[in-house]
């Protein structure tokens, strides 16, 4: 999520014609201020994986859970990524829940490919449809950075067998993407895992206030999210009303058994008091004639008669105390989905109001920035590394429009070219490289990247249509000439230092070789110009 960010300081023209707005920007805002921004690595990487085989993530760990929700579940603790399905039938009144961590050796580091493992494992583990499982993990992705490290609150919430499983440093999810690996414990809270389907997860504690008042700091106040959350409670609250019903009309048949129950327990205590009572005239006439074996037999008969029946009394007493059990949990089932449909239907309507609300004052605000007089420029995201990002501002005031999400321009460089803004971007990490990068001005993304790796130390020059910077060839830097499309035209024979100048002359390229002097370069062919 983006936020908009206060326009310090304009500094001088570059020869692009583009601003270069020196500030220091904050990154994010106090996680205890419930305003979170996901810090993500937007620029090149050295290998791109595909949607799919990220999706496949989250797709593998679902299906060891599916086998049986019920019951507690762990994946392979020496993957990358692995989940603890920990539920617990013997404690009440707090949740289960799903704990999702990210391994030391994990390579994510964008939040929309975290969601796409996220939704995948929902998907594969409680059947959600791939619209409902995106939506549910926006919020639970929000909800474990709202709460990160805040390990009483998810003790308030949360069985024991959950939170034996969480640490007080890792627990929930860091907002910048360098503190997922081995510190993540993303918590999935679990309210129905035996009945599934929609309330599988617990919708209302992912969207609590502190989360939504969390999203609607983004420019656009996650407006489509949150209707999309909406619509899963309001289906939420049809589903458990039906049920509800169901319920209601099953507590009723059960009643009816109850009260037949009641009726034949009735008779067989009259029954048996009656044997009873017939046994014991019996016995007394017996004991009276003891040499009468006549009223001996029949006071033995009547005695096991009278036992029968209280036996047939008790039996009819436990069938009548099972039948009540089953008329109660009926009708406790009908009451409980009731008000789960209620809960579901009044979180519904207030925030759809408030929705309606936010929506309005989003569509006011484009209003008025459609009217403002823009520029593009570019400002610091780091000022000790000299990162930056391309941003869209108001030149009356100063204010950022729309922020780029590529926060790694490298040495404050960016030049129009096109329709859209060449830089060199990135950094050096598992999965991220440096590289040449065209930036869309619609949607201030990366549309397009060199094949070539570039040095994270090289400056890029312009010269007409052709751009000069450092390429790193496995620790190797030459000088590389592109073109406008990032294609390299020509590369020197001789190689230089990663961070050389490179000084357009009439004679050609001035620049640094690895030994440290100074070498003039043929533009035509970057060849060493000796004479």
């Amino acid at each position: 999520m983006k936020k908009t960010v206060i326009l310090l300081a304009l500094t001088a023209l570059l020869t692009s014609g583009i601003f270069a707005l020196e500030v220091n920007k904050s990154e994010l805002d106090s996680a205890g201020d419930t305003t979170i921004e996901f810090i993500n690595y937007t620029g090149p990487h050295k290998v791109i994986d595909s949607v799919s085989a990220i999706k496949g993530i989250g797709s593998t760990m679902g299906s060891i859970v599916a086998k049986d929700p019920s019951k507690s579940a762990a994946t392979d603790k020496s993957s990358k990524y692995y989940v603890i399905h920990a539920v617990d039938e013997s404690e009440s009144g707090k949740l289960d829940a799903d704990i999702l961590y990210i391994g030391s050796d994990a390579t994510v580091d964008h939040i929309t490919n975290l969601r796409r493992i996220i939704s995948a494992y929902l998907s594969s583990a409680y059947n959600y449809s791939e619209a409902d499982a995106d939506t549910l993990s926006v919020f639970i992705t929000v909800y474990n950075a709202v709460y990160r490290s805040n390990l009483d609150t998810f003790k308030s919430k949360y069985k024991n067998v959950v939170i034996e499983n969480l640490s007080a440093d890792n627990c929930g999810l860091s907002v910048n993407y360098k503190d997922w690996p081995g510190k993540s414990e993303i918590i999935i809270p679990l309210y129905d895992v035996n009945n599934g389907g929609l309330s599988t997860v617990d919708t209302s504690v992912i969207s609590d206030s502190s989360v939504v008042k969390s999203m609607k700091e983004d420019d656009d106040k996650n407006v489509e999210s949150r209707k999309e959350m909406v619509d899963i409670k309001e289906r939420e609250a049809d589903e458990a009303s039906s049920k509800a019903q169901e319920s209601q009309k099953k507590a009723v048949t059960e009643q009816k058994k109850l009260d037949e129950e009641k009726k034949k327990t009735e008779e067989t205590k009259k029954e048996a008091e009656a044997a009873q009572k017939t046994a014991e005239e019996k016995q007394k006439v017996a004991e009276e004639n003891p040499d009468d074996k006549k009223a001996q037999e029949e006071a033995e008969e009547a005695k096991q008669e009278a036992e029968e029946k209280q036996q047939a009394a008790e039996e009819q007493e436990q069938k009548q105390a099972e039948q009540q059990a089953k008329t109660e949990e009926a009708k406790q089932e009908a009451k409980q989905q009731q008000a789960l449909a209620d809960k579901k239907e009044t979180e519904a309507q207030n925030e759809r109001k408030e929705i309606a609300k936010d929506q309005a004052e989003v569509e006011k605000k484009e209003a008025a920035q459609a009217l403002m007089t823009t520029e593009f420029g570019i400002i610091l995201t780091d000022e000790a590394n000299m990162l930056s990002r391309l941003v869209k501002f108001n030149i009356q005031d100063g204010e950022v429009i729309k922020n780029s999400p590529v926060a790694q321009i490298r040495n404050r460089t960016v030049y129009k070219e096109g329709d859209g803004f060449i830089a060199i971007a990135g950094e050096n990490s598992k999965k991220g490289a440096v590289k040449l990068v065209i930036i869309s001005p619609e949607t201030l993304e990366i549309s397009s990247e060199s094949e070539n790796t570039i040095s994270e130390n090289s400056v890029l020059i312009q010269d007409g249509s052709d751009y000069y910077c450092v390429v790193d060839e496995k620790g190797k830097y030459y000088i590389g000439k592109f073109s406008g499309d990032l294609s390299l035209k020509l590369k020197s024979e001789i190689e230089v230092k990663s961070g050389t100048p490179i000084t357009v002359t009439d004679g050609g390229l001035v620049v640094t070789d690895k030994d440290g002097k100074l070498r003039l370069l043929d533009k035509k062919d970057l060849s060493v110009v000796s004479k």
